[in-house]
């Protein structure tokens, strides 16, 4: 018999069959739970069923409908700044108070101008705008102290883009920002949180992961994905030909918060985008064959 399948790969489907994402009982708080992405992460079934989520939405608290309807989830909906530490700490320890601990940090919060400026024409105040929406907004929410010092355990998830892998033109400021957070924040935050939080016989330790996802249908892409010929220059890049839908990334995201699932997983930047090599930069009839 083989010791690592068993019998006709019995061994393997039982395996399967009792593997879970071990987040019951887990405390997720998730920034920008009322967009897209963070609300369907946040009302995805394996946390919905298993786990509890605490959530915060910038601009001011907003139910979102699945909260309403979940019994399976103990939620609470907050609202803070979150380029204002002091918002954010607060908001850190009315978790605490409601909840006893954070688990996970799902950072999401962030903007994106549907405007193209090229960075020659762009404003520094757009600039800096930007950069304090997706990037300060991160570092004020993971430089929080009680998530690991205090617990001694917890992990980050932080939301990238492919921007930021493989630029984006008209939008300079916001590829930066996501290109800052998905190498050189997480790769430095994840060797930091682990002495934080360390490794210990009954604990992996102290994790941080970026998720960069590609296009993806929500109410942020959804007018821009009406046009057949938008859709068919997105994904010409693919190698799986299809637009993610919000679900792709959340569970991505909770596969790399599960202590169980991704024990030994730390610093790595998990691009969901269908196999994209990069992004046209020109259309055929641009390109004259006779000087290329």
């Amino acid at each position: 018999m083989d010791p690592l399948t068993g019998v006709g790969g019995c061994w393997q489907a039982e395996r399967v069959k009792t593997m879970n994402s071990d987040l019951a009982g887990k405390v997720v708080l998730i920034t920008g739970a009322s967009g897209g992405l963070g609300s369907a992460m946040a009302g995805l079934s394996q946390l919905r069923e298993r786990g509890w989520c605490c959530t915060t939405i910038p601009g001011g608290p907003r139910r979102n409908s699945w909260l309403a309807s979940s019994e399976a989830v103990e939620s609470l909906v907050a609202g803070a700044d979150l380029r204002d530490e002091a918002q954010v700490r607060a908001l850190f320890s009315q978790a605490g108070r409601r909840f006893g601990r954070v688990d996970t940090l799902v950072a999401n919060a962030g903007v994106w101008s549907e405007k193209d400026v090229p960075i020659a024409d762009m404003s520094l105040a757009q600039w800096q705008e930007t950069l304090a929406a997706d990037l300060t907004s991160v570092f004020s929410a993971a430089g929080v102290p009680p998530l690991a010092r205090s617990q001694q355990q917890g992990n980050i998830v932080v939301i990238g883009s492919t921007a930021g892998v493989f630029g984006e033109p008209g939008h300079g400021d916001y590829a930066a920002a996501k290109s800052a957070l998905a190498y050189g924040f997480t790769h430095t935050l994840k060797n930091e949180i682990a002495r934080l939080a360390p490794h210990t016989a009954s604990y992996c330790g102290g994790r941080v992961n970026c998720v960069c996802p590609g296009w993806t249908v929500s109410p942020m892409s959804e007018k821009h994905l009406q046009e057949h010929e938008m859709i068919r220059r997105v994904t010409a890049t693919m190698a799986l030909p299809q637009i993610a839908r919000a679900d792709d990334i959340a569970n991505a995201v909770v596969y790399l918060a599960s202590d169980r699932l991704a024990r030994h997983v730390t610093g790595q930047t998990l691009v969901i985008a269908g196999g994209m090599e990069g992004r046209l930069l020109w259309s055929p009839e641009e390109i004259d064959p006779t000087i290329a």
